[in-house]
């Protein structure tokens, strides 16, 4: 089962594991991620930054493959993307329903060439602000929080700064 839903730019580091892991229930942690799926250095790092935890770093492909058997599973998982757009070919596209999970909860996503600054450490584009309305619109209530207890608020408060469809 899913206990957790979080797009963040690092996947997996010290603030997934060791806080949000004590505000929601973890056994373990999936990251969807092509790249680093297909990088043995990038994941053995993704693996030793939770070494107590089950931890899987799956192409799109794989986790498409396997999403049912994750939802029908006891073991419960965080479901972490690098990228908004990833999350929402999970969410939207492939129709993927995690367990009760309905927050998306966004941390980092790094200031970068043709980005939209919301807030510290949360700059987004126009491709991926759309991505966060296609979310909201399959009913996802989207949130932008690094920690547990330091949020900026909700995507409602963001999208009048996009054009959005």
């Amino acid at each position: 089962m899913i206990s957790f839903v979080r797009i963040d730019d690092r996947m997996i580091h010290g603030q997934t594991v060791t806080r949000w892991a004590l505000e929601r229930p973890c056994d373990g942690i999936i990251a969807v991620n092509d790249a680093a799926a297909t990088n043995p250095v990038l994941k053995a790092a993704y693996k030793g930054a939770a070494p107590d935890k089950k931890i899987f770093i799956w192409t799109m492909d794989h986790f498409k493959e396997v999403s049912q058997k994750v939802l029908k599973s006891d073991t419960r998982y965080f479901l972490i993307t690098k990228n908004p757009l990833d999350m929402k070919a999970i969410l939207v596209d492939f129709g993927f329903v995690p367990s009760d999970v309905k927050t998306v909860i966004v941390g980092p996503c790094n200031d970068r060439p043709g980005t939209v600054k919301l807030g510290n450490n949360q700059s987004i584009t126009a491709e991926e602000a759309q991505a966060f309305e296609d979310m909201t619109k399959a009913g996802y209530d989207v949130q932008f929080s690094l920690l547990p207890d330091v949020s900026i608020g909700g995507w409602d408060k963001f999208r009048g700064q996009f054009d959005l469809k």
